[in-house]
């Protein structure tokens, strides 16, 4: 399970730069142009791998956010051939915006009921 957790952490880091800079455009362009991998690999589970993200998180040098958690999450589960998708959701009253992982319109990284309480703005 180390791998899995090391590819977090480093796509943790390189999704840092695009935060800093206040780049929401260039974060969502790489999620956007990243592939999923033609073969599934079965070595790991969905939630193994979501779990692999929550870990990297735990060990990272700062507080990760939804959104850099999610756009990771999507870009583990695509590394290993799962069809996940970044979704961006809001509230209106209290305003809140959301970022959440779902795969086959299934929410996998945060509560199963969290697409219900956000209007989604945008899936990638």
């Amino acid at each position: 399970m180390s791998l899995p957790v090391a590819r977090a952490y480093v796509s943790l880091l390189r999704l840092e730069p695009f935060l800093v800079r206040g780049n929401f455009a260039g974060l969502y362009d790489r999620v956007r142009r990243q592939r999923t991998r033609a073969h599934r690999d079965a070595k790991f589970t969905m939630e193994q791998l979501c779990h692999a993200v929550d870990l990297a998180c735990i060990w990272y040098w700062k507080q990760v956010l939804c959104l850099q958690r999610s756009a990771a999450a999507v870009s583990l589960l695509r590394h290993y051939g799962v069809e996940a998708q970044l979704v961006i959701g809001a509230q209106l009253k209290p305003f809140q915006a959301h970022a959440w992982v779902e795969v086959n319109g299934r929410v996998v990284n945060d509560n199963s009921y969290t697409n219900e309480l956000y209007a989604v703005l945008d899936r990638c």
